[in-house]
Order: C-alpha cells, then structure tokens, then sequence
C-alpha cells in the first residue's frame, strides 16, 4: 500500500490536517494567524542548515521553529508586542537561511517545492515523522486542553485557577512549532498557516463548543486534503495550492450554512 505514492501523499495531507485542527482553533481564537506565518518563515534558516549538516529537513526545520518558539516567548512583554518580535525574529531567521543557501556548493534547492509543498515527494521515512509529530501534538492538547482554553478565553481566570498564562502559551507556540516543521513537505512555507486557519475559521459556523470546532476542523482539513490531491491528479495542479483552494471553498460553504443555521 505505502508503494503507491498517491496513497503516501493522501495520508501526510490527512496527518497535517489532524494535528494543524486544534491548533488552528487557537490561533483563530488567539487571533495568532502571524505566529504561523513568521515560524513557517524562520524554517527556511532550518532547511538550509540541514542541507548543509546533512539532516532530514524535518529536523533542520523543527530545529529553528522551537527555538524561535522559545525566543519569541521568553521576550514577550519586555517592551515589545509579540507582532514585533515575530517580525524581528521571522525576517532575520529568513534572510540568514536565504543567505546560507547562496553559500552551499554542490547543494541543489528547489526552493519552490519548499515554498508551496512537495507532498507527492513524501517517503515512507516523511510519513512516520510526520505521524509521530501530530500525535505529540495531540497528545499534548489532550492534556493541556482545559488549561490552554482557560488561558485563552481569560488570562484573569487563569491565573485565579493556578495556570500560568505564560506557560501556555509557550505549550501552545511549541505546538505550532512541530505542525510547522512536519508540515513543510506538505503544503509548504508559504501555504501552512493557510491550512491552519482556513479549516479552524470555516468550522467555526458550525461548531457549538470548542471541542466540536477541532473535531469539524479536522475533518474539514483532512477532506480538503483529500479532495485537492484529487483535483490536482485530475487537472494537473499543484498539490499544495489545491488543497488549500478546497479548504477555501468548504470555508465558503461553511459559511454560507452557518447563515441559513442562524436564520
């Protein structure tokens, strides 16, 4: 089965959209779409340093997504707003990783394919990195989820409960940090914050409790894989950008069946 390389291709999608559906939720909750963006960024700096060090990209890219992560974190709220460090931190990564690659001799980047995907490229090797990385994620949503929900809807409460805000959040970027890395080969740099959002907002409609817009989420994440690796089979698209133009499309229908429910 995992010699067909459609089959490989359809379950990294499906494994993405699982793990990017929680996730999402928070971002959209935590209005944090920039976070995804800038590490998916700063992971151009870990592909090339992987490249250079002869490591799967994966790790190159995980690499520099927690310590960006991390830096991001522990800076926060010592004068500067997190949409500054993010900035400060994400073009730097990028620029340097950009650099890096101009000085790699006998090294050949196909920048496009990590800048909008390569997901027919997934190995086998691919795949159980990324399945390992999206069941840490929801492992850990699993077990902090009621305190990154408390921290989330009131910081106030949280800390009147005995959570540190600060600590979740730092479990909340790391989280992001791993969908971020294992997704690269997926959707790409430019596409992943997409498919984090686009399936948390157009769950979001439909959804009666937070528990519910994860679990819509990440079925309208995986349909969307599932639907674009088909459409770009059949109208030969790229499969990155198919993916997310399906997600796009449900987010459209969500929508639209979210006004007709409210009427």
């Amino acid at each position: 089965m995992f010699d067909d390389f459609l089959v490989r291709a359809t379950l990294a999608g499906i494994g993405v959209a699982i793990g990017a559906a929680p996730l999402g939720c928070f971002i959209v909750w935590r209005r944090m779409a920039y976070f995804g963006d800038a590490t998916s960024q700063a992971t151009i700096l870990g592909i090339a340093l992987a490249l250079a060090l002869n490591l799967s990209v994966i790790v190159g890219a995980l690499a520099v997504a927690l310590v960006m992560a991390l830096t991001v974190t522990s800076l926060s709220g010592r004068g500067y707003s997190m949409d500054t460090l993010l900035g400060v931190v994400a073009h730097a990564a990028l620029a340097s990783g950009l650099v890096a690659v101009s000085f790699l001799s006998g090294v050949r980047l196909d920048l496009m394919a990590y800048l909008f995907g390569d997901i027919l490229a997934v190995g086998q090797t691919d795949l159980a990195v990324i399945w390992l990385g999206v069941a840490l994620v929801i492992a850990i949503m699993f077990w902090r989820w009621s305190a990154l929900l408390t921290a989330t809807l009131n910081t106030g409460l949280a800390s009147a409960s005995g959570i540190n805000p600060k600590r979740e959040e730092l479990v909340l970027t790391i989280s992001l940090a791993i969908v971020v890395a294992v997704a690269i080969k997926v959707v790409g740099v430019l596409l992943i914050v997409a498919m984090l959002i686009i399936p948390a907002a157009a769950a979001r409609p439909l959804a009666r409790n937070p528990e519910s817009m994860a679990l819509i989420a990440g079925v309208i994440g995986a349909l969307s894989a599932v639907l674009g690796l088909r459409a770009s089979y059949l109208y030969d698209t790229p499969a990155g950008p198919s993916i997310v133009c399906v997600a796009a499309g449900l987010f459209l229908v969500s929508n639209i069946l979210g006004r007709f429910r409210v009427a």
